[in-house]
């Protein structure tokens, strides 16, 4: 299990745009299993929407992007400087089957479909309970500095 403070360590994102609470499962260069935890207390809740509080689905996708992240940077041999950052560069197939409300727990899930040293592609559905709230195809580019490597 990786828990909060390393998962900080791991991210470039830092508060209020961390969407990852802990890793209940590590696969190296396979597969990880994350939790978001919803709070009704987010910020993006005060807009969207006030009188209906739901997560956008473009959050759900940046979680499923930081919970790669975390997968590449505890698997990928290559090594990575202070200034390496992962990109998410495509989102393809994305689906969302339910909406997801505060207090919900999300569970999001990354397959590898391949990784190489200069990027991946990875397979990501999201859970709350045993319903499946969202699914998409992500592929990423690894960059030094704004310039791919």
């Amino acid at each position: 299990m990786i828990l909060f403070e390393e998962i900080r360590n791991l991210l470039p994102q830092k508060y209020p745009f961390l969407f990852i609470d802990r890793v209940v499962e590590f696969e190296e260069g396979k597969k990880i299993v994350c939790v978001k935890n919803v709070s009704g207390n987010e910020p993006v809740f005060v807009g969207h929407f006030p009188d209906f509080a739901i997560m956008p689905g473009v959050l759900i996708i940046e979680a499923m992007a930081q919970a790669s992240i975390i997968l590449f940077k505890k698997s990928l041999a290559i090594k990575h400087g202070e200034n390496t950052v992962f990109l998410l560069a495509s989102v393809s197939n994305a689906r969302f089957t339910k909406p997801v409300f505060p207090g919900d727990q999300l569970l999001i899930e990354i397959i590898v479909e391949k990784i190489v040293s200069k990027g991946a592609i990875v397979h990501a559905t999201v859970n709350v309970g045993e319903k499946t709230v969202a699914k998409a195809n992500l592929t990423f580019g690894i960059a030094e500095k704004g310039t791919l490597i």
